[in-house]
């Protein structure tokens, strides 16, 4: 049998560590051999022969002792590319103490040779040593400095640390074409000096004017630390030129020395609304899940996988995550799992609109709270199949909440939108309907009457059995439901952004659907929080109200989206104004005229007061929406406008 295939590769690093061996061995040698030389006038006949003889007894064992010392100090095994201060201060450390070492043997134990032999021997010693590690280093930064025309040119917004680390990154890595020709920063103190060769040219107010002198084409926004509203004030300025703009996150980047080029992240259009991320205090969140069984459906959406990934990281007892679509399922099953390897995690695919489905839910894991965000959220598809969006919506959320009540669940949150405040759309109306009857299931149990609420299945014979057993919960069902309403969320599957920035990619045209446009904007993670936290406050009945701070305008956020990729609206980038799409208004309300607010003790969460309707009158009509939905009846949005009283289909 061969021994070919078990012979061992000498690594890289070790090939480079036997190189520098042997140079530290002969510069030692060197190093001594000219600092003797030198005391006796550089006239090598001059040397007296008992010197010599010294020098060569004891040059050899030295050396040899010097390159174990340097072994222990890792010397050989740095990177030379990045070498850096505390690299140098290391080499010095390790010269001076051998040097030292060799000075004191051979003092007190050899014969003792010349002083100035040790100085200048040491001295040489140190700088042949560290100059060759060095000498790399120097020769990436010279070649990071020549001109090379297909270099991005960039200017750094940021002289502080997170500035420079990001210099340091585009010089010391060949893969990035880029070069830092000039940095802004906003104190005084720092104009007219530089950084590492890099001229720090004036404030804010500079910008402008460098862009122009220094020909630049990108800009790097480096200040962590920096709060919302001056982070927008700057970003607002390098959004009018026509450069690339990326930005360091935040500060957990910075903290945690992850910063780089490849840190930086395009900025995204959340950077412009010039407020503090909302930061929802979790206490109260983590004591209600903590231990429980938690189930959310459609929990690989956009909404219901944050959900998912705010729970998971609050100990439930139990995830359950439910949905139709098994490829986001999927995907959020990998994160979690990955992320929290101990979490009892249950990924299910199936329909809420299946009672069969959802009773065996229920019956096999008897989640303790429901986050209910299974929905057709998409307008205008919606538009054009109403009878899907009221079996999905509707009748899908009374079947999933009839099953919590009959096993026992805590709470039920239904997951609302602000477009079910007087719909023009048959998306809005099904959500206004979802929130009616999560009224409706609160003021019958409330009453003591749950038992009265009707079955609305497709298949009831085949639940029979299961219902007559569930016929005693009914008598003292305890669970709570509430709902929870909020507007458009920042990067959600079909927002605008994802959709313009994929238009901006191809070139354009972007298309908004109206130059007044409005809507109501929130970060998924804060929306999510909210939604948590509003679960906590609960009594029953209650329709939440986020706070979703000052509406913005469809098309100036186009347009600024279009500018911090580097474009001119109506330029470079056309807009086009394609009309509002079927069941789509120029606003969104929070609120219905009638209905009231109550403040709750968080100043982002409020409670719109129900509006009264017959609930006995509502939930019966509600069979005969199912049956005529599942007739896939043409008159659905007639039948639907008799039930929810707000609803006025828009005549698009």
């Amino acid at each position: 049998m061969s021994n070919r295939g078990n012979k061992k590769q000498i690594a890289h690093w070790q090939a480079i560590a036997m190189g520098l061996m042997l140079y530290d061995l002969f510069a030692i040698h060197f190093a001594y051999f000219v600092a003797l030389w030198l005391r006796f006038d550089c006239a090598f006949t001059t040397i007296p022969q008992h010197f010599l003889k010294q020098y060569i007894l004891t040059i050899t064992c030295y050396a040899v002792f010097t390159i174990g010392l340097f072994w222990l100090f890792r010397m050989y095994r740095a990177v030379w590319r990045f070498v850096s201060y505390p690299e140098v201060l290391r080499y010095t450390c390790a010269n001076a103490i051998a040097i030292i070492i060799y000075f004191l043997f051979g003092v007190f134990v050899l014969k003792r040779m010349p002083i100035t032999y040790y100085v200048w021997g040491g001295m040489l010693q140190i700088a042949f040593t560290v100059a060759v590690r060095v000498l790399y280093r120097f020769a990436v930064y010279f070649k990071s400095i020549e001109k090379d025309d297909r270099q991005k040119r960039v200017m750094l917004i940021g002289a502080g640390n997170a500035g420079q680390m990001i210099l340091r990154d585009i010089r010391n890595t060949v893969a990035i074409r880029e070069k830092v020709v000039c940095i802004i920063d906003d104190d005084p103190n720092k104009w007219n000096c530089y950084i590492e060769g890099v001229p720090i040219v004036g404030g804010r107010d500079d910008i402008f004017s460098a862009i122009e002198k220094y020909n630049v084409q990108k800009i790097y926004l480096a200040i962590p630390s920096v709060n919302a509203q001056t982070k927008k004030e700057l970003l607002t300025i390098c959004k009018e030129t026509k450069c690339e703009l990326k930005s360091l996150p935040g500060m957990y980047q910075f903290v945690n020395g992850q910063v780089s080029v490849s840190n930086m992240r395009n900025v995204a259009i959340e950077d412009l609304l010039g407020r503090e991320p909302i930061k929802a205090d979790m206490k109260e969140v983590f004591e209600f899940i903590n231990d429980k069984v938690v189930l959310v459906t459609g929990g690989g959406g956009s909404i219901g996988s944050e959900l998912c990934r705010q729970i998971a990281a609050h100990n439930p007892k139990q995830l359950i995550i439910f949905d139709v679509y098994e490829n986001n399922a999927y995907d959020i099953q990998l994160e979690l799992r990955k992320k929290y390897p101990e979490l009892d995690l249950q990924v299910l695919i199936g329909s809420v609109r299946d009672s069969r489905r959802m009773y065996e839910l229920f019956e096999t894991y008897r989640p303790q709270i429901v986050y209910h965000a299974a929905a057709h959220k998409h307008v205008p598809l919606m538009e054009d199949s109403p009878c899907e969006a009221i079996k999905n919506n509707a009748i899908g959320t009374y079947k999933t909440a009839y099953a919590a009540m009959t096993h026992g669940c805590q709470r039920f949150v239904l997951i609302s939108t602000d477009k079910a405040v007087n719909p023009t759309n048959i998306m809005g109306a099904s959500k206004r309907l979802c929130e009616m009857i999560i009224q409706s299931f609160d003021a019958k149990i409330k009453e003591g009457k749950a038992a009265e609420i009707p079955q609305l299945f497709t298949h009831e014979s085949s639940l029979k059995d299961t219902l007559d057993k569930n016929s005693e919960l009914l008598k003292d069902v305890k669970t709570e439901f509430v709902a929870v309403r909020f507007g458009n969320v920042l990067g959600s599957n079909g927002s605008v952004i994802p959709i313009f920035k994929k238009q901006i990619e191809a070139g354009g045209p972007v298309c908004v659907t109206h130059p007044d446009i409005v809507r109501y904007f929130m970060t998924i993670p804060e929306a999510v929080s909210l939604v948590m936290l509003a679960g906590t406050y609960a009594k029953g009945g209650e329709i939440f109200v986020l706070d979703m701070g000052s509406e913005v305008k469809i098309d100036t956020l186009a347009r600024n989206l279009i500018k911090l990729s580097g474009f001119k609206p109506d330029v470079d980038i056309k807009i086009e104004y394609t009309g509002l799409r079927p069941g789509e208004k120029l606003y969104e309300e929070k609120l219905m005229a009638e209905e009231g607010l109550r403040k709750t003790d968080n100043e982002l969460i409020h409670i719109g007061m129900p509006i009264p309707f017959e609930t006995d009158e509502f939930l019966s009509n509600l069979d005969d929406l199912m049956i005529a939905a599942y007739k896939n009846s043409p008159d659905m949005r007639e039948r639907v406008q008799k039930i929810v009283t707000t609803y006025h289909p828009a005549d698009n």
